[in-house]
C-alpha cells in the first residue's frame, strides 16, 4: 500500500478499550477495516455523525504529527530509523486516562502528571525530524486559523506543528466538534460504557507507525517496542 503521509502513534493494543473504541469511532486502524458502530442510548447525534472527522486517524494519540516524506528519504528509511530510536526510548506509565471535553469536542485525557510522555514525544519529534517535508503554504495557513501563541507559531516554523515540546498535550480524539452542549451529553452517555475499559495505570510500551492512505484513512504500518 502507497502512503502519502507518515505520523507515529500511540495505538492501544487488543483488549476491550481498543475495541470499543475502534467501533465507537467506526475504523480499526490496525486491520484498516471499517465498523459498526455501537448503540449507545441518550447521545445528541448519531455517532457517525459525531466521529466522522476523527474516524479516519483510528483510535490513537499522537506523539509525532502526521508528515510528508521529506526528499531524499524513504519509508524504508524511515521504518529504519524508527526502529533504532525506539531502542533507546524506555516505555512510560502514567496514572490513567479520564473522559473529558477538549474545547467543543470529546476526548481521553491524561490523568496527573503527562511529563514523561511529553519527554518522550519531544524525543520522537525531534529524533525523526529530518524525514519530515516542511509543510505547504496551505498546511501553515490553515494551522494559523487557530490564533497560535508567539511560542506555538515558533514551534510550528520549527517543527511543523505548533502542539509540541511544552506545547503538547496528549489526547485521544473521540468526536469532531460538536454544537453547544453536545459534548456533555455524549459524555454522560458514553461514561458507563468505556470508562470501566480505561487502563489504570496508563502504560505507553510502544510506538505506532501508521501511513495516510490515498483515501484518507490511517494504517498501522508497524509497532514498534520500547527498550531503552
Amino acid at each position: 500500500m502507497q502512503f502519502r503521509r507518515f505520523g507515529i502513534y500511540y495505538t492501544p493494543q487488543n483488549g476491550a478499550f481498543a475495541t470499543f473504541g475502534a467501533h465507537w469511532l467506526g475504523w480499526d486502524i490496525e486491520t484498516g477495516k471499517i465498523l459498526p458502530h455501537p448503540e449507545i442510548a441518550d447521545l445528541p447525534r448519531p455517532v457517525d455523525e459525531m466521529t466522522a472527522t476523527p474516524r479516519k486517524y483510528g483510535l490513537h494519540g499522537t506523539i509525532k504529527p502526521p508528515f510528508r516524506l521529506a526528499d531524499g528519504t524513504t519509508r524504508q528509511g524511515l521504518e529504519t530509523a524508527m526502529e533504532s530510536l525506539a531502542s533507546t526510548l524506555a516505555p512510560v506509565a502514567l496514572d490513567g486516562l479520564a473522559l473529558n471535553r477538549i474545547g467543543s469536542f470529546v476526548a481521553l485525557t491524561i490523568k496527573g502528571d503527562q511529563t514523561p510522555l511529553a519527554d518522550l514525544a519531544g524525543k520522537v519529534v525531534t529524533g525523526l525530524d529530518a524525514f519530515r517535508a516542511p509543510p505547504s503554504d496551505a498546511e501553515l495557513a490553515r494551522r494559523r486559523q487557530s490564533r497560535l501563541s508567539s511560542r506555538q507559531e515558533a514551534l510550528l516554523e520549527q517543527w511543523g506543528y505548533p502542539y509540541v515540546m511544552e506545547e503538547f498535550r496528549f489526547h485521544i480524539t473521540l468526536t469532531g466538534r460538536l454544537a453547544h452542549g453536545e459534548a456533555e451529553q455524549v459524555q454522560a452517555a458514553l461514561a458507563p460504557h468505556l470508562v470501566s475499559l480505561l487502563p489504570a495505570p496508563f502504560e505507553v510500551p510502544d510506538m505506532t507507525l501508521v501511513g495516510e492512505d490515498e483515501d484518507g484513512m490511517f494504517h498501522e504500518i508497524q509497532r514498534y517496542t520500547l527498550s531503552g
